[in-house]
This record gives C-alpha cells, structure tokens and sequence, in this order.
C-alpha cells in the first residue's frame, strides 16, 4: 500500500464517522436544497425598501418566500463568516476567526502579519462540513464554487466543488440534491474590478450615507456597487430558470442571502448593523409565501436548518439551532453573537451581541484606532478618496467618527435610533441595565464555548501543531477485507473517511464496509479537518 500526503479544498459540519446518522422518525421524502449566496450586500432589494437599485428577480422571489428580517452573520467579513456557515459552529470558538488563514502569499510584504503563513484551522475532532452529514443521508451535494472556510474541507465534503458544479450532474434525477452557487458580483473587489462597466444607475439617485462626503465619487462608487446588486439579481434569475427548465422550482428549497454587509469602506469588516446584517429570503412549498418573519437568526443556524430540513439528525456540538424543519428549536434565538479579529496585517479582537436593537460592542484592543489601515481595500476609490480629504483636513466630525485613534472598552447602541451606531450609551445610566444584560450575555457566550482570539495567532498554531513548523499528518487508513468486504477505520480522531474504486470517480463518504472483488483497486482518503491529509490505495 501506498501512503500519499495530498491536500484538498472543500466545506462542511459533523456527525459519527462510520455509521449514516438517525433522521427523525418523522423523516419523510427528503427535499432538494438550493442555497444562492451573493458576497458583500447588505438588504438592497426592494422588498427591503431599496429605492434606486433594481431588483425584479429577487423580489419575485420574495413574492413567493417567507422574507427575514433579522438575520446576522457571525463576522463582517467572508472567510471568518463562512467558516461559521458551514460547520454551525462560531468561528472564534474553533479557530477560524482570523481574517484569513488560507488563500495568501506567505511572502507579501505588508499583506500578513511577519513570521504568518497560511494555514488550515484545526477545528475540533467533532466538527466536520454539514454537508457531509447530508452526503451521508443519500443527497447529492455541490459548491459552486467559492469556498473560504478558513480550511481545507476533506473529499468527503462534495460530491463536487468547481465553478462546474450543478445538481444536473448527479447521476440520477431522483437523487435529492443540496446545491450552493456563489455569485462574486456584488464583492468587494467588483467596485473596481467591474469600474468601467456601464453603470445601471445614475449616480444622482443614489443615498450617501452620513460618514462618507457627498461628492461625486461617493455618488460613482456607490452607483457602481448598486449596479453590481443589480447584474447579480439577474445572475439569481438564470439559475431559478435553470430550476424551472428542469421542472424543480416549485418542489425545491430556495435559500437566497449575503454572506455579510456592503463591501464598502465603514461597513465590511465592522460589527455595526450595516456590517452584519443580510437579507435571506427562504421559498419552500411548505412555507406561506410572501410573510415577513422578524425572528433573530445567525449563520450558526443556516447548517442545522439544512439539516432540519432534510431530516438529518443535526449534530450535539452544532452551535447553532434549527429555525425550521422537524428539528425546529423550541424557543427562538433571543440573541446572535459576532466577532472580528485580524484582517489580513492588521490585529484587533472585537466582540459583540444583540438582541436585534441593542448592540452591546467589546473592545479588547481599546487602543487601536477604529480604521485599520488594510492594504486590499486601498484599490477601493472612495477609500483612497477619504484619505486624501482627511489629509486635506476635509472630512467634517461625522465622517473622522471612522479615524478616532482609539476606542471606548465597551459601547452600548440603540440601533433602532441610531441605526449608524454613533451615539454611544454605555456611560448613560438610563441604559446601565440593558449594558449589564448584554455585557453578562457576552461574558456568557465565551464561557460556553471559548474564544480562541484571547490566544496570540502563532501561538494557537504551536498548540495546533505540537510545537512542529507544519500540521501534523493523518493517520493512515486502516483497511481490512474481511469475506470480500472492505473495513475502514482511521486512528486519527475526528478525521473523515472516503474511497473510490478508480482515480476518476467521486470520492464517496464511508458509511459502511464496501464490497471489493478480486482484482479491484479501492483508494482510500482520511482527513482530519487541519491534518495533512493521507491517501492509500490497495489492490485486492
């Protein structure tokens, strides 16, 4: 046998490694499952009350689905956010909270922190991507394509991730499916990527928000980001037609939603309301179409949701709840919980948590300035534009509320009020009890289940990796014929077991010993999620 160290991306949650989980007893006919996920928005469609941007797509969509209210991510940023999404677990609490741990140069200067590279969270032994759990349910599961989820997914995960991916491909129509399509054009990097596209919205139109200067290329680049809203809510189009061709889009679930706020200088990346919250937008034939649901969701709960639909047991180590299916939680959340650590250079630890008005904000680093000076946003025009003006003694006090050199320890907001977060409450004492609720509920929350940003980033890694310069390696898979039957069994663990039976087929999830004949070639792969991945290959 042949031992191969091989790494591979991928993305999903957790369950026991060899037996296929119990689904409910109540299980009926497992439903198909399309999550469309847009990078960097905030609630810009018109049944939000977006005004300028056009959006007919989405808000037939929203026609026909229950529309959310009160829907948070975990982080003001992708990786970190997505990291959260795909396990059900809070990034800070299996250390993925660092923006961003994969996807980088180890040699760009100024891009990461000295003496950094890139890394694979080693999240805990009991939480693997949720989409495995479905795979073993029998669902046919694809990523198209961005993953992001701060390590590299083992094969298990999809059946396959590519910018090809496509519940078309499964190999047979009744085989229900989960399918995720990403659509990058309303990301960040689109402002300027996409700045000489013609623009679908006048930049006269649009709405400058108080901490930016009302000028002309305040107004351009936030009527370039309106019209990327805009392209994308016809990119929604074409895959709900693709749904309809094949005669899917009344009996599937639809999940649309953002993975975190605008892609805008003071909104990614921040904590603020503007920063967190996403629309999300659910059709189902079981759900009633056209309600507005007000209900405090986290990304924590968008996996075990999935899972609840789908009636597969979720998970005891999922953070997060079901708000809908068989396994529905029984109260609803009455608070959600956020997080900002490093991005890219530059260092900060920020907590926060809400009870959909209230916005109790930590600063463990109260003497970092509220801007950091991030490198990746300076290709952004109305960045480098602000900092000409505030050079240029330009910016007038709400718009340097950005550039504060340091900030309160703690701060309390009224968001229904003060729906920018200007206005700090903590020192009011018409409000000390709403501060004392809120500050325990945060104390709470890293009591419950740990905050891996108290520990420096490369010493989390020395603990990660037994004090060793590279990830520890897999375990070799164990495999044992036993009446022309294969047993798998790996030593690591937490690591995930799949096999194919030639080097072009889809890796599949190990559930049950396989049957294997004379001459057979069976490749098997184990994982643990932050390991070094092992391959072997026996010829029976």
């Amino acid at each position: 046998m042949r031992n191969i160290g091989i790494i591979f991306c991928s993305l999903f949650p957790l369950v026991g490694l060899f037996a296929r989980p119990n689904q409910p007893k109540n299980h009926v006919k497992q439903p198909n499952i399309v999550w469309i996920v847009c990078e960097d928005m905030s609630p810009h469609l018109g049944s939000y009350g977006e005004k300028v941007a056009k959006t007919p797509v989405l808000d037939q969509l929203a026609k026909e689905a229950v529309r959310y209210t009160q829907v948070y991510s975990t982080a003001g940023v992708c990786a970190p956010s997505r990291c959260a999404l795909i396990t059900g677990n809070y990034q800070t609490a299996i250390g993925g909270q660092h923006m961003r741990t994969l996807g980088f140069s180890a040699n760009a200067k100024d891009d990461y922190p000295a003496g950094l590279k890139p890394y694979s969270a080693v999240i805990p032994a009991g939480v693997k991507c949720f989409s495995e759990y479905l795979r073993m349910a029998g669902y046919y599961c694809t990523n198209n394509a961005k993953q992001d989820y701060q390590f590299e997914a083992p094969v298990t995960a999809w059946d396959e991730s590519s910018k090809r991916a496509h519940w078309r491909k499964r190999p047979s129509k009744s085989q229900p499916f989960f399918s995720v399509f990403n659509i990058e054009t309303t990301h960040e990097s689109q402002v300027w990527a996409r700045e000489k596209q013609p623009l679908l919205v006048n930049p006269k139109d649009v709405l400058v928000p108080p901490y930016y200067p009302d000028d002309s290329v305040s107004r351009k680049t936030i009527a370039r980001f309106l019209s990327n809203v805009m392209v994308m809510d016809q990119q929604v189009g074409e895959i709900i037609k693709q749904l309809k061709e094949d005669g899917l889009y009344e009996e599937s679930i639809i999940f649309f939603y953002s993975d975190h706020g605008d892609g805008m200088p003071f909104v990614k990346r921040e904590l603020s309301q503007r920063g967190l919250k996403v629309p999300l937008l659910i059709k189902s034939p079981h759900l009633p179409k056209g309600k507005v649901d007000d209900q405090l969701i986290s990304f924590v709960d968008m996996g075990p949701t999935v899972l609840s639909l789908a009636g597969v047991k979720i998970p005891q180590k999922i953070h997060g709840q079901a708000f809908l299916g068989g396994q529905q939680a029984k109260a609803k959340r009455k608070y959600i919980y956020a997080a900002r650590d490093r991005m890219d250079a530059e260092y900060d630890r920020v907590r926060a948590v809400s009870d959909g008005r209230f916005k109790y904000i930590r600063n463990y680093m109260p003497e970092k300035s509220y801007y950091q000076p991030i490198k990746y946003r300076l290709q952004n025009p109305l960045m480098t534009h602000m900092l000409a003006l505030k050079a240029a003694g330009k910016l007038n006090e709400t718009q340097l509320k950005w550039f504060r050199p340091t900030k309160s320890v703690e701060e309390l907001f009224d968001t229904q009020n003060d729906p920018h977060e200007f206005t700090n409450l903590a020192s009011d004492p018409a409000y000390k009890n709403k501060l004392a609720e809120l500050r325990k509920k945060h104390l709470d929350w890293v009591k419950r289940y740990g905050d891996l940003g108290e520990m420096p980033e490369l010493d989390m890694l020395k603990l990660w990796w037994k004090g060793e310069a590279n990830p520890p390696k897999t375990d070799q898979t164990k495999v044992d014929i036993v009446a022309g039957k294969a047993q798998l069994s790996c030593p690591t663990p937490g690591a995930s077991i799949g096999y194919r039976k030639n080097s072009k087929e889809t890796w599949m999830v190990y559930t049950k010993p396989i049957t294997i004949n004379k001459g057979d070639s069976l490749y098997v792969m184990s994982h643990r999620i932050g390991y070094t991945p092992t391959e072997t290959r026996l010829k029976n």
